[in-house]
């Protein structure tokens, strides 16, 4: 599972369908749906919101702005209950792993969009993420 940090424009359309995906999944987690995946690394910071189902809901909600701009038909009847909340800090350190991580992927995985994005110096973070001088997260599994 990975729930990026960075901003779902950078994703290439496999990334973006798994992203959703995988957000899919943890929302079901954090809701308490499934018997797997409840101590993913990746879902302590949306269990240490306030308002893990509504920091979960916003997660999924950008996905699906940047799914439907792409002309994708994601189903927003699957996102829930919208509502404004406190943004979450993302370290710099951070950031810049997973844009590492994903510039690897995409130089792999589709080279086009690697072309795209390899001379961005500073990425965009998700809309729920307010980027903050920090380290790598210590949840992250790198």
């Amino acid at each position: 599972m990975r729930l990026w940090s960075l901003h779902p424009k950078y994703l290439d359309p496999q990334g973006l369908v798994a992203l959703w995906r995988e957000a899919l999944l943890a929302k079901a987690v954090i809701r308490g749906e499934t018997r797997g995946y409840t101590h993913h690394p990746q879902l302590q910071r949306f269990t240490e919101h306030p308002h893990p189902r509504l920091a979960i809901n916003a997660y999924l909600a950008a996905v699906h702005v940047e799914a439907t701009q792409r002309g994708y038909r994601f189903d927003r009847s699957k996102i829930g209950t919208l509502r404004e909340i406190e943004r979450m800090a993302v370290g710099s350190g951070q950031l810049e792993y997973e844009w590492h991580h994903l510039l690897a992927k995409l130089s792999v995985r589709n080279p086009a969009v690697h072309a795209q994005w390899i001379d961005v110096t500073a990425p965009l973070c998700h809309p729920l993420f307010r980027r903050r001088r920090g380290p790598v997260a210590s949840w992250e599994r790198a």
